[in-house]
């Protein structure tokens, strides 16, 4: 009898979907964060942005033909991980940093350890940290010389960060916070910009809430209560400053997200988002940084294998040793 069967290797389930789609789909998502920081800081920080896309790329593609590595920049993981750079950098940071740190986040980070999918931690996040240990003083300058931030008058206060401010117990103007009328790095001052994008990937399922939800809901749960424990004014008002200020927004939607390096199962990636959010508490709130949105990301990158070993659903049939020797006993 004729064989109308055709067995193959693992994996049985395929789809259209490629790695430059996704890419492209997170691009997409970025243009309005993108968009933002160009109006509110200016001509230098589409500049930057600019470079930092141009040097992630130019180093992929010169690593990958020094090393006889079949060249990747056309699946636009290298632009993506460009763009989160230029957009994690002050406005008017130096060029050379933003070049440095592409460099770093693609070859060192990505290449070294095998290229799309092989990094332990996220590219873009880790070049931000070698960048803020390497140049603290330039990664931590805020100054806004154009655009819409520099051409606005602030008093004392309203002029440093919104985190350096909250630091103090002392909230910030929510709507300022809200779309983006602050100092801060290029991508991460308009969670409006950034909810945007969110709602674009949630649309198209290329990412899902779990992570991002249980990252958010855990920092603001304990934030919330550490307010009203130190008596500060509107404890809930200065719980969602907290929530938009920062990197918080655009770590949890567009880098916690990470397909290479956050859990693939479903209690992983619960267990992932709520130690985000604790470490992300800790940094901000006991800690004397007022940032910890990416060390945080990057130190659960670093447990995720852990996570998935421990969270991996088993083999059908197959019953784990404790409960086996329960029953057994």
């Amino acid at each position: 009898m004729e064989n109308k069967y055709s067995v193959s290797p693992s994996p049985h389930v395929r789809d259209n979907v490629t790695t430059e789609k996704i890419m492209g789909a997170v691009l997409i998502a970025l243009i309005p964060a993108s968009l933002a920081g160009v109006i509110f800081f200016g001509l230098h920080a589409l500049i930057v942005l600019i470079v930092s896309i141009v040097s992630s790329v130019l180093s992929e593609y010169v690593f990958e033909k020094i090393t006889k590595r079949p060249v990747t920049i056309k699946d636009l993981s290298a632009v993506v991980t460009g763009l989160l750079i230029g957009l994690n950098m002050p406005p008017e940071v130096p060029l050379f940093i933003p070049i440095l740190g592409s460099v770093f986040g693609i070859i060192v980070v990505k290449q070294l350890f095998g290229g799309i999918g092989q990094n332990f931690m996220n590219p873009a996040l880790g070049a931000r940290c070698f960048l803020l240990i390497s140049f603290s003083s330039q990664m931590t300058d805020f100054s806004v010389k154009g655009g819409w931030v520099g051409k606005t008058a602030y008093d004392a206060i309203s002029s440093a960060t919104p985190l350096a401010t909250l630091k103090t117990g002392v909230s910030y103007p929510l709507g300022d916070l809200f779309l983006g009328n602050i100092f801060g790095t290029i991508g991460e001052t308009s969670a409006l910009a950034l909810l945007i994008g969110a709602v674009f990937l949630l649309f198209i399922k290329v990412i899902d809430l779990r992570i991002p939800l249980s990252y958010i809901g855990t920092f603001l749960v304990l934030v919330l209560i550490t307010s009203i424990i130190r008596g500060y004014e509107a404890p809930f008002y200065f719980t969602l400053c907290e929530v938009f200020a920062g990197g918080l927004m655009l770590g949890a939607w567009f880098m916690a997200t990470d397909y290479a390096t956050s859990p693939m199962t479903t209690k992983g990636q619960i267990i992932y988002g709520v130690c985000l959010g604790i470490l992300t508490f800790l940094f901000r709130m006991v800690s004397k940084s007022a940032e910890g949105v990416s060390y945080a990301i990057i130190f659960m990158n670093c447990l995720t294998p852990m996570i998935e070993q421990f969270t991996r659903p088993l083999a059908f049939g197959i019953v784990r040793k404790k409960k086996k020797e329960e029953r057994n006993g």
